[in-house]
């Protein structure tokens, strides 16, 4: 069941000859419980993209429909929108303000109206989708903990608004390589317990080909390049020409391949490469 579509969505910036078009007629349409990854270097329209879906920019023409409901309708009431689609911008832990924890997290649900009691378990419920013990931390101030901690709280802030559609702007930014992979598994496990959609930028092609589903490739404002990871992956040439790279595993694979390796299929993870080089090896 498609939850999230756009149709012919154009965002322009300027006019004349000097206009920038950031989106030019951009089609999609993202099914119950995917996980998506959205590419593209920088200034390709991602983060333009991602801003429309959450109502934060408005297309010069187009349309962008959400459970149904066309949010480019001037009739739509933004806050009921916002409560189906959470964004997580990139370094988030920047916009943490409160005194503690708990009252970081609770000033989203809070501010939905819902009773003490509700915003409370949404609270608790949030930090123990991101991995974070309520009692240890919900009195501590967010400023006192690590810098991978403070995103985790940055994100249960998003979760506990529980949106239908999660997205997130590189998150993993500026993280050392634990805390990068504490973040993705942490994602990884509100995706299957939360089963909503969730769609990820990054530029880690290895994270992305691990974890999504489908991925959407942009260029220069539009959605050039849509599939499985093994169904983008294998149009490497197309990839590089427009400056993406291929996940880690597949350049290994592609540089023995032309070293006389004659291995087969696409190797997605490391994992995958290792286990057909063992097998080209034996035989």
């Amino acid at each position: 069941m498609v939850i999230l579509e756009t149709r012919d969505l154009k965002k322009q910036y300027g006019t004349g000859e000097t206009a920038v078009h950031a989106l030019a007629g951009v089609n999609l349409s993202v099914e119950n419980g995917e996980f998506v990854a959205v590419v593209g270097t920088s200034g390709s329209g991602k983060s333009t993209l991602l801003q429309h879906l959450d109502g934060l920019l408005k297309p010069k023409s187009g349309r962008i429909v959400i459970g149904g409901v066309d949010i480019t309708d001037e009739n739509t009431v933004m806050r009921d929108i916002r409560r189906k689609i959470g964004l997580v911008f990139q370094y988030p832990e920047y916009q943490l303000f409160e005194e503690t924890v708990a009252k970081d997290v609770a000033f989203g649900p809070a501010n939905l109206g819902l009773s003490q009691e509700e915003v409370d378990n949404r609270v608790r419920e949030a930090l123990e989708l991101v991995n974070l013990d309520y009692n240890e931390v919900k009195n501590v101030s967010p400023f006192e903990l690590s810098g991978g901690q403070k995103r985790r709280v940055a994100i249960a802030g998003v979760i506990a608004m529980r949106p239908e559609v999660l997205i997130l702007d590189e998150p993993t930014a500026g993280l050392n390589p634990k805390a990068h992979m504490d973040i993705l598994d942490m994602i990884n496990g509100i995706h299957r317990k939360e089963k909503n959609i969730i769609i990820l930028v990054s530029h880690n092609m290895d994270d992305i080909a691990r974890m999504s589903d489908k991925v959407m490739v942009m260029d220069r404002g539009k959605l050039v390049m849509e599939g499985t990871p093994a169904e983008v992956f294998s149009r490497g040439d197309e990839l590089k020409s427009i400056g993406l790279a291929l996940p880690s595993s597949m350049e290994i694979v592609s540089q023995l391949r032309e070293r006389g390796l004659d291995i087969e299929g696409e190797c997605l993870s490391m994992d995958d490469a290792a286990d057909r080089i063992a097998e080209v090896l034996k035989a």
